[in-house]
């Protein structure tokens, strides 16, 4: 290859052959990356995004990919055909991966200066105090605060922006001129997106490498991407520079994933009585040192909330990580222990045995973040959706069954998929799945902890539209936990900002979006709803 290009892949097709089943999950793929730019491959989870990634490196697993066609040029080098030997000499070298989860990228039990102590051993040869010194420095250069103190840290004692820093961390360790990183900000909050990607681009300034930028969100890469391709089902269906594409989109795929922003205001409601009423509440964990494990401080996780939560209506709770957002949320519904009142349908929880708060948990319901994590991948959906009327003695094994049925039919669901396991549904099929689990037993209040954080725009605007018609159609209260104030702003009638387990501002959601009176406020709506022109 004599283009110029650093990266040069031509009419890929790979197949997945599992049990004499062959699937193709790339068909004719062709992309170039040019020295010191960044390509972002965006399309929804499905569409071939990390599967191209993990091809140039060829990270498939060997025993079930199948590389039908096409080439993958990296300088002069077809990375196809290449000997392991030299593929050794370019990953991690020439070129290195970052990973979309931190959390299960790192290994748990290696402290940060060991895991990268590793790369630099295993690619560089370099050890001792030369490769110690280049772990600080690579610390630095990612902006760890106080790296000399994280050397010890291991990835649990890390926020989640921190440990996609270290990831970015090892990646660099060898100075690669080409980064991919595979969704790097998905799981992080807003504002901790926006500063890994303006980290990226200063790290791309700094050391002239190019970057494959993998994402499911067109309006984010707009910040950091020269060009982007655009997948769907295996195919690029369009491609173009990141203002052609952004302010002319010509595919009805591309103008879809635009448009996948949640919309819509939250549902229309009259004056209600309180169905939820919450004073002073408090959840301190304390904080043991010493021999004899003395109480020497406390973690203020939540410190001293009031609320009101109307019946019918929406409570948006907003704030990053660490905020003490689901905290609230499990304390309000009595799932952990808390000092404080909590009134709920007229009874105070808190004044109540576990015997006598049970029959109020049918009334209670909740829909957590990760929809596949939540589901049990041992029972089927009929199983999962119809535990809470076993648990609760509620109707024969024939009214059960109806029930089920009537529960798939209101989310959308195919009532003959009843039968299947979670992870013959895709992420927005399954969390629809968690939202029939919490209906089935007609609840009047649900906590929904981050249920859309975990899904592609398409599928999160499809869940949102979903809530809000349940919402509507069964006078359902809602308490909604999220950092992300696009989906918050379609659903919520009220809004509470929390940082460091207290209220900083509350307010009406429309008047709260339109005029934020706190900094905090401020800095989470301007990292949601950045404008075209402030991105680059």
């Amino acid at each position: 290859m004599t283009t110029g290009n650093l990266l040069e892949i031509r009419d890929l097709c790979v197949e997945f052959v599992n049990e004499g089943k062959v699937t193709r999950v790339l068909d004719k793929v062709s992309l170039e990356i040019r020295p010191g730019e960044t390509l972002a491959l965006v399309g929804e989870s499905g569409s071939g995004k990390s599967v191209t990634a993990h091809s140039v490196l060829r990270l498939l697993p060997k025993s079930t990919t199948r590389y039908a066609a096409g080439s993958i040029y990296y300088g002069d080098q077809d990375l196809l055909k290449a000997p392991e030997r030299i593929l050794n000499g370019i990953r991690g070298n020439r070129v290195a991966m970052v990973f979309q989860e931190p959390m299960t990228s790192l290994n748990p039990l290696h402290n940060v200066q060991k895991q990268i102590l590793e790369v630099l051993a295993l690619h560089q040869g370099l050890t001792g105090k030369p490769a110690q010194q280049r772990v600080l420095e690579l610390l630095e250069l990612v902006d760890i605060p106080e790296p000399a103190k994280r050397l010890s840290a291991y990835p649990h004692e890390l926020s989640g922006g921190q440990r996609q820093r270290v990831m970015i961390a090892m990646a660099l360790a060898c100075g690669p001129e080409l980064l991919i990183a595979d969704e790097p900000t998905t799981a992080l909050d807003v504002t901790v997106q926006q500063t890994i990607l303006r980290l990226l681009k200063d790290l791309q300034r700094k050391l002239g490498m190019a970057i494959l930028l993998i994402s499911h969100d067109l309006n984010l890469v707009r910040q950091i991407a020269d060009r982007i391709c655009v997948m769907q089902c295996g195919r690029i269906v369009e491609e173009g520079t990141c203002e052609a594409i952004l302010q002319t989109p010509r595919h009805s795929y591309t103008q879809a994933l635009l448009n996948a922003e949640p919309t819509g205001e939250p549902v229309a409601v009259l004056p209600a009585a309180a169905e939820m009423e919450v004073n002073a509440l408090k959840v301190w964990f304390p904080v043991r040192k010493g021999l004899l494990r003395r109480t020497v401080d406390h973690v203020k996780a939540v410190d001293g909330i009031d609320f009101i939560l109307p019946k019918g209506q929406t409570l948006g709770i907003v704030g990053e990580s660490g905020s003490g957002k689901t905290t609230l949320g499990l304390a309000a519904l009595r799932l952990l222990e808390s000092k404080g009142s909590i009134r709920f349908s007229g009874n105070e929880l808190t004044a109540l045995t576990p015997a006598e708060l049970r029959p109020l948990r049918r009334q209670m319901q909740i829909v957590f973040q990760d929809p596949y994590g939540s589901l049990s991948p041992r029972m089927s959906v009929a199983q999962i959706i119809g535990e809470g009327l076993r648990i609760h003695n509620i109707g024969t094994p024939e009214e059960q069954e109806a029930a089920v049925i009537d529960a798939l039919l209101e989310v959308g669901l195919d009532p003959a998929t009843r039968y299947r396991y979670p992870h013959e549904f895709s992420g927005g099929q399954r969390q629809r799945i968690a939202i029939a689990r919490a209906l089935i037993l007609k609840p009047s209040l649900i906590l929904l902890d981050e249920p859309t954080s975990a899904l592609d725009r398409t599928v999160q605007r499809q869940v949102v539209d979903l809530l809000r018609d349940l919402q509507a159609k069964h006078n359902l209260t809602y308490l909604f936990i999220s950092h992300d104030l696009a989906v918050v702003k379609a659903l919520s009638h009220y809004l509470m900002v929390m940082k460091g387990g207290r209220i900083v501002e509350e307010g009406c959601a429309a008047e709260l979006f339109t005029n934020p009176q706190h900094p905090y406020t401020r800095q989470l709506l301007d990292a949601a709803f950045l404008s075209p022109a402030a991105a680059h």
